[in-house]
């Protein structure tokens, strides 16, 4: 030990204390625990004003003593080692009695400074500290003034430090724990290592136990009480009799301890300790999703595998090519090779942007539109990819709206085979495009942090489904909700939810500039008489308000397409997923705030069933926008009822394995009945057999394949020709080209070829090349007599060639 301290005045001790600590041995590097009113160790700013701690009784047994006069230069309740400096103390405030400074301390007597946390290593400390009340601290305790400081290095010349501290006044101290010779202590009681305290404030370090007990070293607990060692001691707090601590324990500043432990022998068993309240884990509103983890990651896989398999397989050959998809690849060839929208007059019947993204995904390939061997062909593998992309957002979405892995597996699921989606998604639609763009756009809403990128991306993808096709805009108030919930209450609230409708309207906007610079904004004389159409030019407004306006009927009718098309490929997707948005809407509804993902998924298939039955003119591909939202609420609903059934006690001990076997035996069954068709259906002769979508068997489309190779056999190229749309990019894009050959819309409406080329006279048709239901398309579409031309023509006319395979028939007519 270094004899390197400066030698402290002589302190005042009660009668039981004359004899001074540094006789004794102190323990090195100990601290003392701060009072009541002093600062804690963990950085809490010294409390002000503080009253005696009345919770725990005062050690009657030793008076405090009073022959030393108090000196005001100290802080109440705190004594300092010599040659060290406190921290800041009220100026104001008296010392408890019996406590003196050393020389050379000094106050800070500026109020609200934070007292210094440590003093330096080469400082060296006093002999003892003086204890209130006659108590005797060991030497090399730091001063408590407002903060702790470090112990100090060095004792007093000619010292020895003991390993423990001053116990209170007639007290001894613990076993193996060496005091100065002469010290006499209360006969039967033992202490710990205590530290100061001022009269009447208890610490828990500083209790003294009851006659016969011993606490543990290093720790102080209530009488009676045993505390685990090496526990920090905790600041004005007491255990509850015949508790332990769990060892290692951090000091927790005003709070009481939560026992861990059994009580000793002897003592009756303590209830379990309180695990910490948590907050919440998952929250759509606040970005809390759960991470996906392994689990996840694989079923992520093994979803987009099924989507590729279901989707892929069979993807040139089923289903047949359709009028729509011939529409939307013309008008993409139109844009490569024209340089212009659409090969015929363009009536802004859709927004553009769908087929400048076919175009776009054609001019790079090697042989562009003939990549993968005809027009559609290649349109139809884009659609392939986008499938792939959709589910992945799908399978997010559902994962972030419900917290659950489970729930996005089974939307997923239910997306990739159920036969509606195989149909449709398959086929060349912008419907395919669109939910492509809605999905994007909510999946950039859903992410953990709503930043400027998320929602000026989540805009901008919005808008570009809305100039893709315009029914998106159906699901603009659940976008809008979602986006009010996420930047509620946050300081950007204000600027996001502006520029979220500006990025959305962006691209509305570039649509809407394009046909105000080309003068086909605003009908002629802003006249909107459904009945006489503008004839000078189109516009864009006039044949929006042309579409408001068509009237179909219902579509619950025996002869309506949920009757005769929809329901019939998928019965289960339809009704179950009905229920299910139904469910939803219930669960979101009643508790808003928790169960956000139900009431946003709900409204999103609400809004979109809306549109479907409002009455107007309905496609039968028309639904595919609705198959992923049913799907996303089966899939929801699915999960919490699982989640209700794994909470029975009987099936608890089997969660994990419950939880995978039994949707896989619910899907299992949905595959295999043929009532579903989802993998095997009942064909016509009542036989059960794989469904079409996956029976290798069945070509749809190398009928169509024949029906060309005989017109190009038989038909001069320079025939004037009327057809479906589905054929037109093989006879304008592969040579030899058939560059009078028009469908039968363009050649009753368009009048560059209605009047220049045919003439309105059916005498000017060659050729009549069928379609599949083409004859029932003309008839629906001559309410106004514009076809009569071409059905008196096809009444003139022979048949040269035919097939048939089920209820398909495609024909070629030679007009006389």
């Amino acid at each position: 030990m270094s004899d390197n301290t400066t030698p402290s005045r002589p302190a005042a001790l009660g009668a039981e204390g004359r004899k001074t600590a540094a006789d004794k041995k102190t323990a090195p590097d100990e601290s003392t625990t701060p009072t009541e009113g002093t600062t804690s160790a963990e950085g809490t700013a010294p409390a002000k004003g503080t009253t005696p701690d009345r919770s725990a009784p005062r050690d009657k047994s030793a008076p405090p003593d009073k022959s030393a006069p108090p000196d005001k230069s100290t802080a109440p309740g705190k004594s300092t080692a010599p040659g060290k400096k406190t921290a800041s103390a009220r100026p104001d405030r008296g010392i408890a009695p019996g406590k003196k400074t050393t020389p050379g301390t000094s106050t800070t007597p500026a109020k609200g400074t934070v007292p210094a946390k440590k003093t330096t290593s080469d400082k060296s400390t006093a002999a003892a500290k003086n204890a209130a009340a006659g108590r005797k601290t060991a030497p090399g305790d730091r001063p408590m003034t407002g903060r702790p400081t470090t112990p100090a290095r060095s004792t007093a010349p000619g010292k020895t430090t003991a390993p423990t501290r001053s116990a209170t006044p007639g007290k001894t101290t613990a076993p193996n724990k060496s005091a100065t010779p002469g010290k006499s202590a209360t006969p039967g009681k033992k202490t710990v290592a205590a530290k100061s305290a001022t009269p009447g404030k208890t610490t828990a370090a500083a209790k003294s136990t009851a006659p016969g007990q011993k606490t543990v070293p290093g720790t102080s607990a209530t009488p009676g009480k045993k505390t685990a060692p090496g526990n920090k001691p905790m600041t004005g707090k007491t255990t509850a009799p015949g508790k332990k601590t769990v060892p290692g324990s951090k000091p927790m500043t005003g709070k009481p301890t939560a026992p861990t432990k059994k009580a000793a022998a002897g003592k009756g068993a303590e209830a379990p300790a309180r695990r910490p309240r948590r907050g919440p884990r998952f929250s759509v509103a606040r970005g809390w999703f759960p991470p996906l983890g392994t689990k996840g990651r694989i079923a992520l896989i093994l979803s987009l595998l099924t989507g590729l398999v279901s989707h892929g397989y069979h993807l040139f050959r089923y289903p047949l090519y359709l009028t729509d998809e011939g529409i939307y690849m013309q008008r993409a060839w139109s844009v490569v090779r024209e340089t212009s929208l659409s090969p015929y007059t363009y009536d802004y019947d859709h927004a553009p942007l769908g087929w400048i993204t076919l175009a776009g995904w054609a001019f790079p390939l090697p042989k562009q539109f003939e990549a993968f061997g005809n027009a559609i062909n290649t349109g139809r593998f884009l659609m392939l990819l986008v499938h792939i992309a959709s589910v992945y957002l799908l399978f997010e979405i559902a994962r972030r709206l419900s917290g659950s892995v489970l729930a996005a597996t089974v939307t997923s699921f239910l997306f990739n085979v159920s036969p509606l989606a195989v149909y449709f998604q398959r086929q060349v639609l912008l419907d395919n495009l669109m939910i492509f763009w809605l999905l994007l756009s909510l999946f950039m809403l859903l992410r953990r942090e709503v930043t400027i990128r998320s929602v000026f991306g989540g805009g901008m993808a919005l808008g570009i489904a809305l100039i893709t096709k315009e029914n998106a805009i159906f699901f603009v108030p659940s976008f809008v909700y979602l986006l009010y919930r996420r930047v509620k209450g946050s300081a950007s609230s204000r600027f996001t939810s502006t520029l979220w409708p500006f990025a959305a309207a962006t691209p509305i906007g570039a649509y809407v500039t394009y046909a105000l610079l080309k003068n086909e904004l605003l009908p002629s004389g802003f006249d909107f008489d459904l009945n006489n159409p503008p004839a000078d030019h189109v516009s864009l407004l006039y044949t929006l308000w042309w579409q408001l306006n068509r009237n179909q009927g219902t579509l619950f009718s025996h002869t309506g397409l949920l009757q005769t098309s929809w329901l019939v490929r998928d019965k289960f997707l339809l009704i179950a997923g009905v229920c299910a948005m139904v469910i939803c809407l219930w669960i979101g509804l009643r508790d808003r705030k928790r169960n956000l993902g139900f009431l946003v998924a709900g409204t999103l298939a609400l809004g979109y069933a809306f549109y479907l039955v409002r009455g107007s003119v309905v496609l039968d591909f028309y639904v595919t926008p609705l198959i992923p939202m049913l799907a996303l609420n089966l899939g929801m609903v699915t999960d919490r009822l699982l989640k209700g059934t794994f909470a029975n006690r009987f099936i608890r001990g089997a969660h994990s394995v419950t939880r995978v076997a039994v949707p896989s035996f619910a899907a299992f069954l949905l595959l295999a009945s043929p009532a579903s068709g989802y993998l095997v259906h009942t064909n016509t002769e009542g036989h059960t057999q794989i469904a079409d979508q996956y029976q290798s068997k069945i070509n749809l489309t190398g009928m169509q394949h024949a029906q060309i190779a005989w017109v190009r056999k038989h038909v001069p190229p320079n025939s004037r020709i009327i057809m479906d749309d589905d054929l037109w990019g093989e006879l304008h894009d592969i040579r030899p080209f058939y560059p009078y050959a028009h469908s039968h819309w363009n050649a009753s409406s368009d009048p560059d070829v209605r009047d220049k080329l045919f003439k309105k006279r059916w005498q000017n048709v060659d050729y009549i090349i069928m379609s599949n239901k083409m004859r029932r398309s003309m008839m629906l579409n001559n309410s106004d007599g514009r076809e009569n031309w071409i059905l008196q023509a096809l009444r003139n006319s022979t048949r040269v060639w035919s097939v048939t395979e089920g209820n398909i028939r495609l024909e070629i007519y030679r007009v006389q």
